[in-house]
């Protein structure tokens, strides 16, 4: 049976937060100290609900609807910290933040680790919510071809359905012809990645590498905090195997 390890892309292989430092620095250099890790969390949190409002990741290239969604977002994160913004200001950030959305450098050890993964027979793949032209973008900036094949890279967008809903990871297994007990999955978000491949019976890793809280009492299998970590839990569960 084939064995399968499959990352998440957004803040599991590149750190997302510096796009979004880049985009909102402008507009929040007046707050003293201000948080930009929650700050991120809330704006993915927004772009969650937000995107699911219009139909899910699959409706996310619906022009002027996916546009104000966007914009949207950004004016609800920077509310809370008592920035408001224009509909005219938010458009901008928005522009900065696609802007640098695709300058991404992995992070240390993770390009390594995949290529270790690989070179064992392991099935390594992503998963990743969004539009699949956006997603397909970051991926190739990454350049990961040579690592993972195109049949084993899954958006969201294209696929359907949107983590957390654990059809999409059932039909990973379908497509890929592995089982649930032979996947494993890596991931930072607690909402779509945790609770949704755990709902698929996968094994599952949270890559808490912010140190965030648990939001619901579901129990990963594994909690890592970076690459150096992960790579070191892999070693750990390929000897365990071999004994």
């Amino acid at each position: 049976m084939n064995k399968a390890v499959f990352f998440d892309v957004d803040d599991t292989l590149y750190d997302h937060l510096l796009p979004f430092r880049k985009a909102v620095s402008k507009w929040v250099s007046r707050v003293p100290d201000f948080p930009y890790e929650k700050a991120y969390h809330r704006l993915r949190y927004y772009s969650d609900i937000l995107s699911l409002e219009l139909g899910g990741a699959g409706m996310m290239e619906a022009g002027d609807a996916t546009e104000g969604m966007r914009r949207r977002r950004f004016q609800l994160t920077l509310a809370e910290f008592g920035i408001e913004l224009s509909e005219e200001e938010s458009a901008e950030v928005q522009a900065a933040y696609i802007g640098c959305q695709y300058d991404i450098e992995m992070f240390p050890g993770a390009r390594e680790l995949m290529a270790e993964l690989a070179a064992t027979g392991t099935i390594v793949g992503l998963v990743t919510n969004g539009a699949g032209p956006h997603q397909r973008r970051k991926i190739e900036a990454m350049r990961l071809e040579g690592l993972i094949a195109p049949e084993n890279i899954f958006v969201s967008g294209e696929v359907g359905w949107d983590k957390p809903d654990a059809r999409i990871f059932r039909y990973i297994n379908e497509v890929t012809g592995t089982k649930p007990e032979d996947c494993v999955y890596i991931g930072d978000s607690w909402r779509n990645d945790v609770i949704g491949a755990l709902a698929a019976d996968w094994t599952v890793v949270w890559f808490n590498h912010r140190g965030t809280v648990p939001e619901t009492d579901d129990r990963p299998h594994h909690i890592v905090a970076g690459y150096k970590e992960l790579a070191g839990l892999f070693s750990e569960l390929c000897q365990a195997t071999l004994a």
